[in-house]
C-alpha cells in the first residue's frame, strides 16, 4: 500500500508539473526546443480567441481596453559548439486562423512546405531556406512576421520588444519557426502576453467567469431551500439526506472557487494554480459522491435496505477509480492550461472516465429495475411512486446526455481550427447545468419533511426485502382461507381451550 500511494502521488505530481509549466494568458517559454515539422523546426507559442477593441480599424491609439499580443524578452539560445557561423532568420509569425493558407506553399501542386524549397525558389516566389508567407487577402497587414538571426560567435539573440494591436475579432496563433538544420538544438525563452478588452482571460473561456457567478447564485438559492427544510425537520432526517447535504455544500464551494479562479486569471494574466487545483478537486469529489449516491439510492440504500452488504467494497472501489481518473483529466485540462490538448493525449485521458461513467449508468439502471420490481411486488406505494419519478428523471438526463455528446462530437469534428471559439464555452457549461438540474430533482424528491420517515427503511415491513423472490415460497400458508378466520371466531376459542395457547394466534398474526 505505501508503494501504491507513492506511485499515485508521483503520478499526480507529474501531471501537476506538466500543466503548471505549460500555458496561460501570459505564455512563458522556459527553454522549449524546436520540433521538426515537415521541412521546418517549430515551437507553438500559443492560440487564443481575442476580441477586437477598436470600433474604427484606423484608430491606432492605445487605450486601457486595447487587445494585443506583446513579445517580452523573447530570447533564442544555441549551443556553444554551434555558434561559429551566421544563421538564417528565426521568425515569429502571428496569424488569424482564417489566414492559415497564407503560411507555407507547394511547387507544382506537390506536398505543402513551410520552408522555401529549391523548386519554389526557382519559381521566384521565395528565397531558399526562408519561411513561406504571403499577405492576407482578408486582413491587410497580416500575418505579422518578426525576424532575428545569429551573428557569428553569438550564442544568444533576442527579439526586440513588439506589441501587436488586435483590430479584428478572431482566433490568433503564434509560431516560432526556422529552417536552418544547423540550429536543430535551438531553444526559446521569454514570454508573450495576450490580452482581451475586458482582461487576460482567453476569449473562449471569458464567458465562463460570469457563468460560474450565476451558478454560485443558483447553488446558494438551492442551499437556502435545502438547509431551511433540513433545520425544520432535523429529527426526521435520513442518512441519504445527509449525503445530499454534502453534495450541495461541495457544489457551492466548487462554483465559488471556479468564479474566483477565472476572476484572478482575468485580472493577473496567470492562472492561480492553488485555487484551480482546489476547484478541480472539489468538482471531482462532488461528481464522485453524486454518482455513488445515485447508485446507492438505486440499490435502495436507506429506503428499502439498511446497508449495501457485500456490495460496499465494490461501490467504494468504483468510486475511488472514477475519482482518480477524473482528477487527472481535470488537472490536465484546467490547471494552468489555455490551449486545448492534442487529440491523442486528451483521448487517452477521457476514455477511462467515459468507460467508468458507462459502468455507473449500467449498474444504476440495473439496480433500479430490481428495486422497482421488488417495491411493486410488496405494494409499497409511497416508495414506488418516488422511485418511478427518480427513474424518469435519470432516464431523461441520460437521453439528453447522449444527445449532447453527439452534438459535441459534431461540433469538434467541424471545428478543427477552433473557428467557433466564441461558442465553445457552452460545452462545459451544459454539463454543469445538467448535473445541477438533476440535483434539484433529487432535492425535491427527497427533501426533509415531516413525512420523511415513510421513505425510510423499516425492518418490520421489509425484513425479507433483500431475499430472493423464490424464498417467499418457504412461508407456510394458512390451512384455511383467511376469510374463514373472520367468519368462524369459535374456532379460535376451541383452539385456545385445547391448549394450542396464544402461540398459534401469534404465528397466524405474523403470517397476516
Amino acid at each position: 500500500m505505501p508503494k501504491l500511494r507513492n506511485t499515485l502521488f508521483l503520478l499526480y505530481l507529474s501531471f501537476f508539473c506538466f500543466v503548471f509549466f505549460s500555458e496561460a494568458s501570459v505564455h512563458e517559454y522556459n527553454g522549449q526546443k524546436f520540433v521538426s515539422k515537415g521541412n521546418a523546426f517549430v515551437v507553438h507559442g500559443g492560440s487564443e480567441g481575442i476580441y477586437s477593441s477598436f470600433a474604427d480599424t484606423h484608430n491606432v491609439t492605445a487605450t486601457a481596453g486595447d487587445s494585443f499580443v506583446r513579445f517580452e524578452k523573447i530570447t533564442f539560445r544555441r549551443p556553444k559548439e554551434s555558434s561559429n557561423f551566421s544563421s538564417h532568420s528565426i521568425q515569429a509569425i502571428v496569424f488569424e486562423v482564417e489566414d492559415r493558407e497564407a503560411i507555407g506553399g507547394s511547387a507544382y501542386g506537390g506536398q505543402r512546405a513551410v520552408c522555401c524549397t529549391a523548386d519554389l525558389a526557382k519559381l521566384g516566389v521565395c528565397s531558399e531556406g526562408e519561411i513561406i508567407h504571403r499577405p492576407s487577402t482578408k486582413n491587410p497587414g497580416w500575418p505579422k512576421v518578426f525576424s532575428v538571426s545569429f551573428s557569428e560567435d553569438d550564442e544568444v539573440t533576442t527579439l526586440p520588444l513588439k506589441s501587436i494591436q488586435i483590430t479584428k475579432t478572431g482566433m490568433y496563433n503564434l509560431y516560432f519557426i526556422h529552417c536552418d538544420l544547423n540550429l536543430k538544438d535551438l531553444t526559446v525563452e521569454g514570454k508573450t502576453v495576450w490580452k482581451n478588452p475586458t482582461g487576460y482571460l482567453p476569449g473562449r473561456t471569458a464567458p465562463l467567469m460570469n457563468f460560474y457567478g450565476f451558478m454560485s447564485l443558483a447553488f446558494v438559492i438551492l442551499g437556502i431551500f435545502w438547509f431551511l427544510q433540513y433545520a425544520r425537520f432535523w429529527r426526521e432526517v435520513l442518512p441519504l439526506q445527509n449525503c445530499i447535504t454534502v453534495v450541495i455544500t461541495l457544489g457551492m464551494l466548487e462554483m465559488a472557487l471556479w468564479y474566483f479562479d477565472y476572476a484572478e486569471f482575468n485580472g493577473s494574466g496567470t492562472r492561480p494554480v492553488g485555487i484551480t487545483m482546489w476547484a478541480v478537486t472539489f468538482d471531482t469529489i462532488k461528481r464522485t459522491i453524486a454518482r455513488i449516491i445515485i447508485l446507492m439510492v438505486s440499490m435502495g440504500y436507506g429506503v428499502v435496505r439498511p446497508t449495501l452488504g457485500g456490495l460496499t467494497s465494490k461501490v467504494t472501489m468504483l468510486g475511488a477509480t472514477f475519482f482518480l481518473a477524473s482528477e487527472i483529466l481535470e488537472l490536465v485540462e484546467n490547471v494552468g492550461a489555455v490551449s486545448d490538448l492534442s487529440g491523442k493525449a486528451r483521448l487517452f485521458l477521457v476514455l477511462p472516465v467515459a468507460i467508468l461513467d458507462a459502468f455507473f449508468i449500467l449498474w444504476i439502471f440495473t439496480s433500479l429495475s430490481s428495486t422497482l420490481n421488488k417495491l411493486q411486488t410488496r405494494r409499497m406505494v409511497a416508495k414506488l411512486d418516488i422511485y418511478r419519478k427518480f427513474t424518469n428523471a435519470l432516464a431523461v438526463a441520460v437521453i439528453v446526455s447522449v444527445g449532447w455528446i453527439c452534438y459535441e462530437i459534431y461540433f469538434k469534428a467541424n471545428d478543427v481550427y477552433n473557428e467557433q471559439w466564441q461558442n465553445a464555452w457552452i460545452i462545459p457549461a451544459f454539463w454543469q447545468i445538467l448535473s445541477f438540474s438533476l440535483l434539484c430533482v433529487i432535492c425535491v424528491l427527497w427533501a426533509p419533511s415531516q413525512n420523511s420517515t415513510r421513505y425510510a427503511y423499516s425492518g418490520e415491513a421489509n425484513e425479507d426485502f433483500d431475499k430472493d423472490d423464490t424464498n417467499l415460497t418457504l412461508i407456510k400458508p394458512s390451512p384455511t382461507p383467511s376469510k374463514d378466520f373472520r367468519t368462524a371466531p369459535e374456532t379460535r376459542t376451541v383452539q385456545g381451550s385445547n391448549g394450542a395457547s396464544s402461540d398459534g394466534d401469534l404465528e397466524e398474526d405474523k403470517t397476516e
